[in-house]
Order: C-alpha cells, then structure tokens, then sequence
C-alpha cells in the first residue's frame, strides 16, 4: 500500500535522493555532523584496525531510515581505503546470489546490506559462515546425491543496516563485533546540515531560515535537504534572491508542514485515535485500516517521530494520544473546541 505521508517527508530513499547523496553525502568522519557518540567510537575503532592492518569487524548500524546509515558504512571504506559493494535484503533472493557477491569481494573489501532485516532465513545460513570463518559452504546437487562443497572467502567486512533490529535474528545478530543505533537529530545539528548543504548547492539564505526549514525537518538529515531544495524551488519561482524566514515559512506552509514537521497525515492519524478511540489505546491492525496505511509504514515512518514529540505512546494493548497531543489539535475530552 503506497503511503500517505508527502513524500517530501518519507525518511526513506526517493529518486530525487540520488544527486542530494553524491553532491551532498559527507565523505569522511570529520564532515559528518551529529551522532556524536557514535562518530567517536568509530574513531577509535577504524583507527585500531588500521594500527594492526586488518580488516574491520562486522558492523551493524539500526535506526529509522534517512538519519545516515548508508553515509556512514561509506565513510567507513573510505577511511579504511578500501572498496565497498552495496546491496539489500530483498535484492539476494536466493543462496547463490549471495555466494555470488561474496566470492567476487577482495580481500579487506565491506559489503553493505541496507535493510538486512529483510533477508531470507535460508540466506541467513550460508552468511553466518561466511562471517565467522570467512568460508562458504555450499549444497552441490540433491538428494543422495548432494554433496557440501567448502569455499575459502578473503577476509572481508560486513556492514549491516536495519531499521527493524527487532526483526533481526539473534544468531545474526551476535556475529556482528560492534553495533551502533542511530536517533533523531538535535535541532541544532540539523541547522548545521542545512547550513552546509546550502554552501554545497549555493543557496543564498540566512540564519532565520534555516531555523525555520530545521524545526519542521522532523530532526531527520535526509528530510531536511529535501526541504531546503523545495524552498530553494519556492524562491527561485518568486524570484528572491535571498531566502529568509518570511520565504522559507511560505513555503514550507504551502507544503503544508506545521512548525512541528508534522503533515496532514501525521494530523489525521492522531485524530483517528482520538475521536474514533476515544484516546486509545487501539491495535496497530486497527488503526492501520482506519487510516488506510499498512502496518509497516505507520511502525516505520509515522510513529517513532510521534513518539520523539510525546505526541503518541506505544503500549501493549495499543496506540495512545497523550494530552500534549490532545491539546495541540485542540481536543478537549476528546472532542474539538
């Protein structure tokens, strides 16, 4: 089912991402904003590998989409100095395929796996042998006749990303060395992405707008470059040289985007649990057909950023609006005032 949400606001990869990541994607350690914690370890991490010149260990990024999985597994090959091949989940389909990438790899080379959650269980066993011995074991023929054939692989890294580490199974998670989870970006790390995206792309815009853009870019990176270019769009079709708050703040409300980032969707789903639930708690089945949204979608992209706010609380027995929530639509004992 195709989603609601804008998708000027969906995290994940859309066509027009493909220039903001080659123009706009942060190629080392040091160019890369945010995630602090994170960037440090990995420091030490590269560093100590590069010390004893070997390869890195296994590593697994989890977060939701668009907050710099990708960007990072990249950065890593290139501080490492090494190649990195890019693939998913639902690309291997089957054993051979992967057998296929792992042969081809040289040695000290990463291979990525975006949405590894996705993988085939059956896919699963031929990796976990790869990852710990670095050797491939494959089924030669069927029936009394099949034969294990055992293939030595070069020593290579494997770089997983997730942005359901719940999915994942515990055999394969436990064969990663380290694992790093990646969250929502403070507002004023998201002002310095935009700032920065705006020298890379020669926008003219001062300090004012680029608050305006990042308060509403749902404190995700990859949302709020997609912004600054649609009102980079905006000024360029009012012919303003110099995008201030006023004309980030036209634009940014033409598209319907409050000054929490929250969209009509966002809005609408509240309101679902609020009027027809009365507050909640209500089943994720159930409101995934109320507003016409599957499942995966409203887990994925609507809810963690609801929940950032304290918009939204996530229970066993279901989803509830809270009263910050109620308060800011204009509820009051669940009924509009």
């Amino acid at each position: 089912m195709k989603s609601r949400l804008p998708k000027i606001l969906i995290p994940q990869k859309i066509k027009e991402d493909q220039f903001l990541d080659i123009s706009l994607r942060p190629k080392r350690l040091s160019e890369f904003i945010g995630q602090e914690k994170i960037k440090k370890n990995l420091e030490i991490f590269i560093g100590a590998a590069k010390k004893r010149k070997e390869t890195i260990e296994h590593v697994l990024f989890s977060g939701g989409p668009g907050l710099g999985k990708t960007t990072l597994a990249l950065i890593i090959a290139e501080e490492m100095k090494t190649k990195i091949r890019i693939t998913s989940g639902p690309a291997i389909e089957r054993a051979g395929d992967l057998a296929a990438i792992l042969t081809s790899l040289n040695e000290g080379e990463i291979l990525f796996i975006d949405e590894i959650h996705r993988l085939n269980p059956l896919i699963e066993e031929v990796l976990y042998p790869a990852m710990e011995s670095y050797t491939l074991d494959l089924v030669v023929g069927r029936g009394p006749m099949a034969e294990t054939l055992r293939i030595d692989l070069p020593r290579f890294s494997l770089i997983g990303a997730t942005t359901r580490p719940s999915l994942l199974t515990s055999p394969l998670r436990d064969r990663f060395g380290v694992s790093y989870n990646l969250d929502f970006y403070e507002e004023e790390e998201i002002e310095k992405i935009i700032e920065r995206s705006a020298k890379i792309l020669e926008i003219r815009i001062n300090r004012e707008a680029i608050k305006e853009i990042a308060k509403r870019a749902r404190k995700t990176p990859r949302v709020a470059n997609r912004l600054l270019k649609r009102v980079r769009d905006f000024a360029q079709v009012k012919e303003k040289e110099l995008i201030d708050q006023s004309v980030a703040k036209e634009a940014l409300d033409l598209l319907e985007i409050d000054e929490f980032g929250l969209t009509q969707a966002d809005r609408k789903l509240l309101k679902i649990i609020i009027e027809k639930f009365n507050g909640g708690p209500t089943g994720i089945k159930t409101l995934a057909a109320a507003l016409g949204e599957d499942e995966e979608t409203i887990e994925e992209i609507y809810e963690p950023y609801l929940m950032r706010l304290g918009f939204l609380d996530r229970t066993p027995r279901g989803r509830i609006a809270t009263q910050v929530a109620k308060e800011y639509l204009g509820f009051k004992n669940n009924k509009l005032f």
